[in-house]
């Protein structure tokens, strides 16, 4: 393994991602606009054999990421069904997420 790595685990949009610079990574919807920054909580940082986990350190790093676009997960169906009694209800859902391209780790 080469001593040179360099990757954070993030908080975005209520789960922890692991990222590295030129990553492309899809959060839940933010409230941000396509091809502006915005800067994500980093909880661990890897930097080549040092891992840094101290949240006093940590507050100094900074994960910067790009908009790239919004757009729409998959569509999930939900159907309730009971036996014998005619009821059955038919629901859909499509996630709203967010694509993000990280642009450095400093």
């Amino acid at each position: 393994m080469s001593s040179n790595v360099v990757y954070a685990i993030v908080k975005a949009g209520g789960r922890q991602e692991k990222v590295a610079v030129g990553d492309v990574v899809v959060v839940d919807r933010l409230a941000a606009q396509a091809g502006s920054t915005i800067e994500l909580t980093a909880l661990l940082l890897v930097d080549g054999e040092k891992v840094t986990t101290d949240a006093k350190a940590l507050a100094k790093v900074k994960v910067t990421a790009e908009v790239v676009r919004d757009e729409k997960g998959p569509k999930i169906d939900i159907l309730k069904y009971k036996n014998k009694t005619g009821y059955r209800v038919r629901q859909g859902h499509r996630q709203k997420l967010t694509r993000l391209k990280v642009t450095d780790i400093s």
